[in-house]
């Protein structure tokens, strides 16, 4: 047997929600609250006491206190806002922030968007330093973080000189703690049962727990904080049901609608794991000196199996001499004028699938700062830093479906109703008589395809180096101090991609052969009302198989390399002091930015061979050098009753993504026009680039509750999309096995520099306590917030089967979060929703590429209720119950219109139960 090499690498938010909590200017109150969990002052956030924390209104103070205290317009989450949510991890955090979202991937928030703009517009940082992704290109994963780990988040809506890796929509900063900040040792043990897919036929069951400890020694003057977070869930089974989309066919001589052109349905369920880790050693001897070790480690793994039925009905377009698939003839029809509301398909060769998909996704991230005082007007700082994100994946599918001897097997007939997703069939897809391992579609043309492998390897890293410089400015000047510096980045990402074609083993040439699938045992085909053979594809491949790799084009096309120098000068004046009486305070910066970027890869002639085998590969390499001066401006005004109004201009970028870098191509002949044809990458883009402006008002009650009303405008000078030029030379590309043209030049579609636009919105935001308005209201508050972004950008549509152009994708014109809380005697209770309308996102294909996508606007409601004692010999512990998605939220895409729905998956609530320890 070939076997690959697996060692390589429900109630709508509505805007008079949110504007009902606006009317409670006036409310304030004070907080019952314990010690709470310090932020780092140097990373912005206060400083506290003690990590003990017990309070709702403790952590939404932090926040309030971060919000207001930074130069720059910010949102901010606290240790107490990330414990006491019922999150899994940051970035279901994140997306509670005004006009902050994010898309859902296997029931759980993973991408996040700021402003309206997609997840590789922003920037995530740690501490302070860039962070990679094990993704396929810029947009880091935030669900690789464990919530437990991390002391605060905060979002930079605006940037300000020394802020190196800002992005074009934002910045995400994740913080970590530092001991030294922390009046006494401090232990903290959490302990949380979960129950997931509750609603669903099969439930899921699983543990969270995590361990902190945080001390100083000798004299405080050194400090040491160390964390573990694991993440163990067997998940629940998922159903979901995708539709091919509409169509029209013949019927009794007229053409009518039918309203599925092909259908699945797919029962999935996934085992995940994720451990992490948090370490500091931070060395304080004095006021003057300070030098802080931070180490983050994290594993998640994934192990999921799936099955499904394939079912392609309205196969219209099937060529007559077809080995496998014969056209769909349409009978039984019950109509409402040329609309099918109900019928037979018949000609159904439906595919029974089973796919087996592990994948490992790891994040190792290391950095040392050093400040020290080196005279009384300078002080000098040298931050080093290393991080590195691998992903290894796995994917097995098995298909089988009816077969013979050297024939295709029978053909189904299959009855449905429009809006359905039952069907009923001819055969009996959990008979092991007539449903065998087999190449039922032939998918693989020439090749025999009864099985497939896919194996992927993305390796990111980043090293990186910060060296600044901060002078403390004379009296008299209107600047308090200067900041100066330079970050030098080194990046290089690749990705690796291996795919396997499995044959029947001993089967040989015979594309019919075929065997008893092993194992196997009944389930439901999601929510078809199909019931269909299932076995574990993983266990059962070598058995089954003969694997051989598969070569072409398009596999070709996924393997690259991109690296990235950046070489960043900083200089920020600071501003603390007056101007016509009224307080100022804020900075002016400019960075120089010098990015170095390179690919390399290959160009693949798809017909200069006479196989996939051995079609003419020439490795190829490109890049530019290109720079950037971007001048930024924060000025905040601080009036009397305790109001701020913010104002902020700035030019800002961002680097293409990585996977538009890619120096890989692949290319033909279209012989329409007999001319040489293909697309790829394009390593010698310039970035995006756009020029910003900001202003805000906040009220504030102390630290206790605001208001604030936010505008913004982008002007996109830049943006990138696929352009085909038609004047392109191929000659660096050809070989000398390809087909002759009496001219190098030809058609070449590729990632390309083009005109901008603008992106423009309003925030409103409010936490508000209530025992102003009524002392019988003490603990109860609110929290809600409400942004409403549009683009004038509209970019060619690259969803499946899509045409024209599509809205700027991660624009959802509408976000939404409301949150009513209660904390009082040691009771606590939150009630949370966050909601974004529809929006073009993307998934992951069955190629292994990223797919736009358009997908339905959703409404996530969590509740959670608590009890800490505060006395005797339970005190430091406390419990906590919390249920997320509580409305069995589906994620749901579509083609083009809502109503054209191409996929329904449905997660199910999720239910935790905790017991929390603090000493």
């Amino acid at each position: 047997m070939n076997t690959p090499n697996h060692a390589r690498p429900t109630t709508r938010l509505h805007p008079i929600a949110a504007a009902c909590a606006l009317l409670a200017s006036t409310l304030s109150a004070g907080a019952w609250a314990q010690e709470a969990a310090p932020a780092s002052p140097e990373a912005g956030a206060p400083a506290m006491t003690s990590v003990v924390v017990a309070g709702i209104r403790r952590g939404i103070e932090d926040a309030i206190s971060v919000k207001k205290n930074n130069d720059s317009i910010v949102e901010a989450i606290s240790a107490e806002d990330i414990g006491k949510l019922p999150d899994a991890s940051i970035a279901e955090s994140i997306a509670r922030l005004p006009g902050v979202t994010a898309q859902r991937t296997a029931g759980r928030a993973q991408a996040i968007s700021i402003r309206g703009m997609s997840p590789d517009f922003s920037t995530a940082l740690l501490n302070g330093r860039e962070q990679v992704s094990t993704g396929d290109s810029r947009g880091v994963e935030f669900d690789q973080y464990p919530a437990e780990l991390l002391s605060g988040v905060t979002i930079y809506k605006t940037p300000d000189g020394a802020l190196v890796g800002q992005g074009l929509a934002g910045t995400a900063d994740m913080l970590t703690v530092r001991p030294l900040d922390f009046g006494k040792r401090t232990i903290a043990l959490n302990g949380r049962k979960t129950r997931s897919g509750v609603g669903l036929e099969k439930e899921g069951d699983g543990t969270r727990s995590s361990a902190s400890y945080i001390d100083q020694f000798a004299n405080r003057t050194i400090g040491i904080a160390l964390g573990a977070a694991r993440l163990k869930d067997n998940g629940a089974a998922t159903t979901r049901f995708s539709s091919w989309g509409s169509g029209t066919t013949q019927y009794n001589g007229a053409t009518v609608n039918v309203p599925y052109n092909g259908v699945e349905g797919w029962t999935a369920q996934q085992n995940d794991k994720r451990d992490g880790a948090m370490a500091v050693l931070q060395f304080r001897p004095n006021r003057d000196f300070n030098s802080t070790l931070d180490l983050f480690y994290s594993k998640y793994e994934h192990d999921g199996r799936r099955h499904g039925w394939q079912a392609g009905l309205n196969d219209s377009w099937i060529a007559a001499d077809n080995q496998h698939e014969a056209a769909g003839v349409l009978s039984n029809a019950v109509l409402n004028g040329s609309d099918v509301v109900s019928g037979t398909f018949n000609n159904v060769h439906a595919i029974v699938a089973n796919v087996g998909d592990k994948a490992t996704e790891t994040s190792k991230s290391l950095g040392w700062k050093t400040t020290a005082r080196l005279s009384n007007d300078w002080t000098g700082t040298v931050d080093l830093s290393y991080n590195k994100a691998t992903r290894v994946e796995n994917i097995v599918e098995s298909y089988a479906g009816t077969a013979g001897n050297g024939v295709v097997g029978a053909f189904d007939s299959v009855n449905f109703v429009a809006g359905s997703q039952q069907f009923t069939t001819g055969f009996n897809y959990a008979d092991p008589k007539i449903i065998r391992l087999t190449d039922v579609a032939g998918w693989g043309g020439n090749d025999i395809q009864a099985g497939y492998i896919k194996d992927s390897h993305v390796a990111d890293q980043i090293k990186a180096v910060r060296m600044s410089g901060k002078r403390d400015l004379p009296d008299g000047v209107f600047f308090s101090n200067i900041d100066a510096g330079v970050n030098l980045s080194d990046r290089s990402k690749e990705r690796d991609f291996r795919e396997y074609l499995g044959t029947i083993k001993g089967g040989g040439s015979d594309r019919f052969a075929s065997v008893a699938i092993p194992n196997a045992s009944v389930g439901m085909a999601g929510d078809t009302g199909v019931s269909m053979l299932v076995f574990d594809p993983v266990a059962a491949a070598a058995s089954v198989y003969d694997f051989n790799e598969k070569r072409n084009p398009a596999i070709y096309n996924k393997d690259w390399v991109v690296k990235e120098k950046v070489a960043t000068a900083y200089t920020k004046l600071n501003i603390d002091n007056t101007l016509g009486g009224i307080p100022v305070r804020g900075n002016v910066g400019l960075q120089y930015v010098r990015t170095d970027q390179s690919s390399g890869a290959v160009s693949v002639d798809s017909d200069g061979g006479t196989s996939d085998a051995n079609r003419p590969v020439t490795s190829i390499s490109s890049g530019k050098v290109y720079h950037d001066v971007l001048p930024s401006a924060n000025i905040g005004f601080e009036f009397e009753h305790q109001q701020n109004l913010r104002l902020a201009v700035s030019k800002v970028m961002a680097r293409p993504t990585l996977n538009d870098l890619r120096a890989s191509n692949g290319f033909g002949v279209d012989t329409t026009k007999n001319v040489y044809s293909g697309g790829g990458g394009n390593p010698k883009l310039d970035p995006f680039r756009a020029k910003a402006f900001d202003v805000s008002y906040e009220k504030y009650f102390d630290k206790k509750g605001y208001l604030a009303a936010a505008a913004f405008y982008k002007k996109i000078d830049s943006y990138i999309v696929n352009l085909t030029n038609t004047n392109f030379d191929f000659t660096p590309y050809l070989g000398q096995t390809n087909i002759p043209l009496p001219t190098p030049i030809g058609d070449f579609t590729q990632p390309t520099n083009g005109s901008g636009g603008y992106i423009k919105g309003v925030e409103l935001s409010a936490s508000i306590p209530l025992n102003l308005a009524a002392k019988w209201l003490d603990g109860f508050g609110v929290y809600a917030n409400y942004a409403y972004t549009t683009s004038s950008l509209n970019v060619p549509d690259t969803t499946d089967g899509g045409s024209g152009n599509m809205p700027l994708p991660g624009l959802s014109k509408v976000t939404a979060g409301l949150t009513v809380y209660y904390e009082a005697h040691g009771f606590s209770a939150r009630v949370a929703q966050r909601y974004r309308s529809a929006f073009v996102g993307d998934i992951q294909t069955s190629e292994g590429d990223r797919q736009a996508t358009y997908i339905k606007g959703e409404k996530i409601l969590d509740l959670q209720l608590g009890y800490e004692f505060g006395s005797g010999w339970l005190k430091g512990a406390s419990l906590l119950l919390q249920m997320n998605n509580l409305t069995n939220a589906e994620f749901v895409r579509y083609r083009k219109v809502e109503s054209n729905i191409v996929e329904q998956t449905k997660y199910g609530r999720t239910v935790l139960l905790g017991l929390n320890y603090r000493m």
